[in-house]
């Protein structure tokens, strides 16, 4: 309505005097003689087809402005919002055209960074299950050759087809985890529930390895009454990836969890004296599949998903992860936890 307003104005000038002037001709055209009146309404009739040519002339100027502008969007020739331009007399098009074109533009790119993702993902995970698989079959086949006669030979090779057994099971345990929080699937049950209990059977699902180990595993909390509010099953599962990623990059000291009750919740801490980790990795390490040292992380066992996955669920509750580590020193990942919500 607006656009119509604005040629109505920016010819109106050319339509009323014209207008004026065959109004008195239709109001006095008895006075003249027939001839003057036929050429003069000719003349006014040729007038407003002039003016009504311009008109269409300029609409089509503008249609093929428009139509230029989409086909250079579809051949991916603007590379930014700011490249398109029209006619004064239509702002809102314009605006609307360039909404569009960054609406379009995010989501190719996103599109792009998809399908990486995918291809990056798949290409992790046929690795990641090619690996296991192929040492199983590496024994087993030469259990069949004739070591399955050889009692030690045989223990031996079937303890590390059973080692590689379980890696497998729990790489797809945890591909199932990532594959339903990531797709928004997981659905967690938050309650107001003691954390003591969450913590000690975190603690007992490790403590026969820690002790093989001759590490210390240890619980310290100055409340043993305090509630947080959370997804008990979840908390445990971040607390058994952390606690077995720590035992695993141990190999003397302590493993040690720390609740420190703040006002409004509390702040958990799973701290140990291992290894530690290499500054240029901290910022990697919740990637999938990212490991620090690969050749130790085979050999020790691991899907690679674990800190991935603690990190979308620590982020669920509303926190967020950090980490503090030092090479030859340890490492501590801590997050917090409402008391309410």
């Amino acid at each position: 309505m607006n656009r119509y307003f604005y040629y109505f104005k920016k010819y109106y000038s050319f339509l009323v005097v014209p207008s004026f002037f065959l109004l008195i001709i239709l109001l006095y055209g008895f006075q003249l003689q027939l001839f003057q009146s036929v050429f003069i309404i000719l003349s006014l009739t040729l007038f407003y087809a002039l003016i009504i040519a311009l008109l269409v002339v300029h609409r089509n100027q503008e249609l093929n402005l428009i139509r230029e502008i989409l086909e250079d969007i579809t051949h991916n020739r603007v590379q930014s919002s700011t490249s398109i331009h029209l006619t004064k007399e239509l702002p809102d098009l314009e605006q609307t055209l360039k909404a569009m074109f960054s609406k379009i533009k995010n989501d190719i790119n996103y599109l792009k960074k998809l399908e990486q993702t995918r291809t990056e993902f798949l290409g992790n995970v046929s690795h990641e299950l090619r690996t296991p698989i192929f040492a199983i079959q590496g024994y087993l086949e030469t259990l069949l050759n004739g070591a399955v006669n050889d009692p030690n030979v045989n223990k031996k090779f079937l303890k590390k087809a059973l080692f590689h057994t379980d890696n497998l099971n729990m790489l797809l345990e945890d591909l199932i985890d990532i594959s339903m929080i990531e797709s928004g699937q997981m659905r967690l049950k938050f309650q107001t529930s003691p954390i003591l209990p969450v913590l000690n059977r975190s603690i007992e699902q490790f403590s026969e390895e820690a002790e093989k180990k001759g590490l210390k595993l240890s619980l310290k909390i100055d409340n043993p009454d305090l509630e947080l509010f959370f997804d008990p099953e979840r908390i445990i599962q971040v607390l058994t990836n952390l606690l077995s990623n720590s035992i695993k990059y141990s190999d003397k000291g302590e493993v040690k969890i720390i609740v420190d009750e703040k006002k409004h919740g509390a702040k958990i801490t799973v701290r140990d004296t291992g290894f530690g980790i290499s500054p240029k990795d901290i910022d990697r390490i919740f990637e999938r599949f990212y490991r620090t040292d690969r050749d130790r992380s085979r050999q020790i066992g691991g899907t690679g998903l674990g800190l991935a996955i603690v990190k979308h669920i620590v982020e669920a509750h509303n926190s967020k992860i950090e980490v503090d580590s030092k090479i030859g020193v340890g490492s501590e990942f801590s997050f917090f936890l409402k008391k309410y919500l």
